[in-house]
C-alpha cells in the first residue's frame, strides 16, 4: 500500500530532512520549539536537533522576522514561522523593503535565502484580522518568490526547494489542509533519494478535453471536485491546472491546456480585485486570443472582509458548486 501521510507531517518531515542536511537551517518561530508548533507542524524536532535549530522567538513578527532577514544575509537559512500569513503586515517593511530588494540594491552580492511561511487562508472562522490569501501581494514584488502547496506531497517537496533557494521564498498554507492525508513516497522509494520539486513547475491534477480549471492552494481540491461533477452530470471534461508556484509562474502548463480545451476558469480564494487569476486570465489572451471559443472567467471569494459566522463564511469562499455553475455558462 503506498504511504499516507498528513499535509503537517509533509512539511515537518521538509524541515527534518533540510535541517540534517544543511547546518545552516534554522527554524524559527512563536512556539516552534518546546510546544511544538502552533499546529503541531515541527513536533518532535526540538527534542531531536534542540534549541541551536529550532528557536522560539517573542510575538513580535517585526522582531523575528527581521532579525531572519539579517541572518539569512550573513549565510544561514532561515524558515520563518507565522502563527497566521495575515500578520506578515506587522514586518511588512523587513519584507518587501529588504528581504525582496536587498540582493538588487547590493548589486548581486547579498541573498538572502529566507523561507516565510504558515496558514493562509479562510473558512475557520477566526475573523478578519486572521484570514488574509496575500499570495498576490507577496508576487507583486520582484525579487521574492510565492508558493501555495494543495496536497503533502507538493508540500514537501517544494518546501524543499524553497529552503534550497537563494531568494526570499514566501510558503502559503492552509489550516484546512493540516490533517489531511496524501500518497507521499518514502525517500527510499524514489529514485533520487528524495521528494523534490522545482519552483516554478505548475501540474496537472487532472486530464480534460473540454474546459480548463487553473488554481492554487485549496482551490485545486474545490476544482477536482467541481470536474467530478462536470464529467458525471454533464458529460464535461475538465482539466484541472495546479499552479503550484505563483512566482516563477509556469507559463507554459497554463498555456499548454488552454490551447487543448480552449476554455479556462481561474479558481481562488482570494479576492478577486488585482487577484492572482486576473494576471493570469490576461496571460491567458494575450498569448492565446485566437484559441479561446469563450471569455476566460474567474472564481473567487466574496469581495469583502472574511466573515466571522462559520455559515456564512461558508458561503463567502468558491465552492465546487460554483465552479460547476461558471463553467456550464461557457461550455
Amino acid at each position: 500500500m503506498p504511504r499516507r501521510i498528513t499535509y503537517r507531517d509533509a512539511i515537518r518531515e521538509a524541515l527534518d530532512e533540510e535541517i540534517a542536511r544543511d547546518p545552516m537551517v534554522v527554524v524559527m518561530g512563536e512556539e516552534v520549539a518546546q510546544y511544538n508548533g502552533a499546529y503541531k507542524v515541527t513536533q518532535g524536532l526540538w527534542d531531536k536537533w534542540g534549541d541551536k535549530r529550532l528557536v522560539d522567538t517573542p510575538i513580535s513578527e517585526a522582531g523575528f522576522i527581521g532579525m531572519g532577514v539579517g541572518a539569512s544575509m550573513l549565510g544561514v537559512r532561515p524558515v520563518m514561522e507565522l502563527m497566521f500569513w495575515s500578520f506578515y503586515t506587522v514586518a511588512w517593511d523587513q519584507i518587501v523593503n529588504n528581504a525582496a530588494m536587498v540582493r538588487y540594491m547590493s548589486g548581486g552580492q547579498i541573498n538572502c535565502p529566507i523561507v516565510i511561511r504558515g496558514p493562509a487562508n479562510g473558512g475557520t472562522s477566526v475573523g478578519a484580522t486572521h484570514s488574509h490569501t496575500p499570495e498576490n501581494i507577496m508576487a507583486n514584488f520582484p525579487g521574492m518568490k510565492c508558493v501555495v502547496p494543495s496536497n503533502a506531497y507538493d508540500a514537501k517537496g517544494l518546501l524543499k526547494a524553497a529552503i534550497r533557494d537563494n531568494d526570499p521564498v514566501m510558503f502559503m498554507e492552509s489550516t484546512k489542509l493540516y490533517g489531511e492525508e496524501w500518497d507521499v513516497p518514502a525517500n527510499d522509494e524514489l529514485p533520487g533519494g528524495e521528494l523534490f520539486i522545482p519552483l516554478g513547475t505548475a501540474d496537472v491534477k487532472r486530464e480534460g478535453t473540454d474546459i480548463s480549471l487553473i488554481a492554487h492552494g485549496r482551490a485545486v481540491i474545490t476544482c477536482l471536485e467541481a470536474a467530478r461533477i462536470l464529467e458525471e452530470e454533464h458529460g464535461i471534461s475538465a482539466e484541472v491546472v495546479d499552479v503550484r508556484t505563483i512566482r516563477p509562474l509556469d507559463e507554459e502548463t497554463i498555456l499548454n491546456s488552454v490551447a487543448k480545451t480552449h476554455r479556462a476558469i481561474y479558481v481562488e480564494e482570494g479576492k478577486p480585485f488585482c487577484g492572482v487569476g486576473a494576471q493570469i486570465a490576461y496571460t491567458i489572451q494575450a498569448q492565446l486570443f485566437d484559441e479561446l471559443d469563450a471569455p476566460v472567467l474567474r472564481v473567487n471569494s466574496l469581495d469583502s472582509p472574511a466573515i466571522y459566522s462559520p455559515p456564512l463564511e461558508a458561503l463567502q469562499l468558491p465552492t465546487a458548486e460554483v465552479v460547476v455553475a461558471k463553467a456550464l455558462s461557457i461550455c
